[in-house]
Parts: C-alpha cells; sequence; structure tokens
C-alpha cells in the first residue's frame, strides 16, 4: 500500500488538553488502496480537524490507523468512547454482496473487520460511539445492516466528473432524535462527498437524517449513544456550529461513560 498520508500530518499541536475529560479512541485509515493525492489531502485536513476538535472541548485520544493490522482492537474497551473517521468503501462481503461494484474504492476487508471488533468491544463496554462517513456505514453494517453500492442519482451527494467532490448538502433531521436534540433544528447543511449510503438499516437502529432524495445521511440507537452521520462536519468548510455540538456531545458522553466507570470501580465502604 502506498503510504501518502503520516502520522506526524494529522496530529494537532498541542496533541492533549491541559486536563482531560475523557480518553477518546479515535480510528481512522490515515491510507488505503489506490488512495491518491486529492483524497490524501482530504485525509489529512478531516482527521487532523477531528482531533483538534477533541482536544478542544477536553478529550484526549490515541489514533488507531487501519492502514495496518490493529494489534488488539479489543482493547477499544479501555477507552472511554470511540471515534470512527472516513475512509475508502467498506467491503460488500461484509453485507452479502459477493461480486464487487465496479465504482467502489479504497476496500480493504482487513481494516473492515478490524473496525468491526473495535466497534463490538466499545458496545460490550457500554461505551459511546461516534462514526462519520465511513464511520457511520460501518456502525450499520456492524449491526447486520447493508449499504448501497454507488448512488445512481448523485447530484446531491457529490460533484460530477470534472466539478470539486465535495458539495453542500441540505439534510434533513428527524424529529425527536438524539440528533435533532444535539443539532437543535430541522435542517442542517452538511459537507458531502459519497456515493454510498444506508441501505438497509442494522438491528435496533433508526435514521436519525434524511437528503431530501430520501438517502439517509444519519442513524443511531435510540437506546444509547451510538450515533453515525453520513457527511463530514470535520470538513473546514462546513459549520463549525454543528462541528462543536456533534463533537461535543460525543465527549460529554464520554465524561459521563468515565464517570460510571470511576463509579463502577470504586471500592465499597
Amino acid at each position: 500500500m502506498t503510504i501518502r498520508v503520516r502520522r506526524e500530518d494529522v496530529i494537532p499541536n498541542p496533541s492533549e488538553p491541559a486536563s482531560a475529560r475523557a480518553h477518546v479512541c479515535v480510528l481512522a485509515s490515515l491510507n488505503y488502496p489506490d488512495i491518491d493525492e486529492h483524497d490524501a489531502g482530504l485525509v489529512r485536513r478531516f482527521t487532523r480537524t477531528a482531533l483538534e476538535t477533541l482536544v478542544s472541548l477536553g478529550a484526549s485520544f490515541e489514533l488507531w490507523d487501519t492502514s495496518t493490522p490493529l494489534e488488539n482492537p479489543s482493547a477499544a474497551a479501555d477507552f472511554n468512547g470511540v471515534l470512527l473517521l472516513g475512509g475508502g468503501d467498506v467491503d460488500g462481503s461484509c453485507y452479502g454482496v459477493c461480486e464487487p461494484n465496479p465504482k467502489s474504492y479504497g476496500v480493504d476487508l482487513r481494516a473492515d473487520r478490524d473496525a468491526f471488533a473495535v466497534i463490538a468491544a466499545a458496545e460490550s463496554a457500554g461505551r459511546p460511539i461516534f462514526g462519520i462517513c465511513r464511520g457511520s456505514q460501518l456502525l450499520n453494517v456492524a449491526r447486520g445492516g447493508s449499504l448501497i453500492g454507488d448512488i445512481e442519482d448523485y447530484r446531491l451527494h457529490h460533484g460530477g466528473p470534472g466539478e470539486p467532490v465535495f458539495v453542500d448538502e441540505p439534510i434533513d433531521v428527524v424529529a425527536g432524535t438524539r440528533l435533532a436534540a444535539i443539532l437543535g433544528a430541522e435542517r442542517v447543511v452538511g459537507r458531502n462527498g459519497h456515493h454510498q449510503a444506508v441501505d438497509r438499516l442494522g438491528r435496533n437502529l433508526v435514521v436519525a437524517a434524511r437528503a431530501l432524495d430520501g438517502i439517509t445521511e444519519g442513524i443511531e440507537d435510540p437506546d444509547r449513544f451510538y450515533l453515525g452521520v453520513q457527511w463530514h462536519p470535520e470538513d473546514t468548510d462546513g459549520s463549525p456550529a454543528d462541528r462543536m455540538r456533534l463533537f461535543g456531545a460525543f465527549v460529554d458522553a464520554a465524561e459521563q461513560a468515565r464517570q460510571s466507570t470511576a463509579v463502577a470501580a470504586a471500592p465499597a465502604e
């Protein structure tokens, strides 16, 4: 695999808060098969912004790069929360599709399996999980859901040939969901550049946001912090306020998980 993005390209300065409210596992694919320099530039910018945002909110982090095999995915349970960032497409075999989609890119089955192991460990430990783009798709597939292999009428979701990939997309937020409570709006404008999306919902998940054409743009588990958004709040060309709302809610949930773990571990008097 060609290495275009290095860890030092994405680690912010400062790399940790003065006093950490929570410690977060950040799962990212800094490199994936056939990544080009354009996408590498997006990975650098988006990952760095995500990490900077966590630090600004008082969270420390450890970056796990699935470009290479993870030594111990189950150790995700030791963190207060898990953040799943974007990357290449999820291998279709993970949701029952045998023939590769001709428009798929960046597929890495081993990285997918590592991600599913991380999700399973965090879920078992009751940790909050927040997924962005590929991360949201992984959350759906981890629960037995499926993906649309390629959105045929893509105009709302990414640019056409010769146009910028990312577009500003109006997204309707479903009333009564956790996502609606976080964003405090019926409609937001998200930065999007995706050609796949959630198809069949995974177990115990609901749609939390939709595009104007009905494509799913957000999913969640109503009973716990298991939240995914298809758009990129960590794109600096998007809304800073929405980014802070989403990341802030996640860090709040991770802090609550840390406090609950500390109480459970405290010796009885």
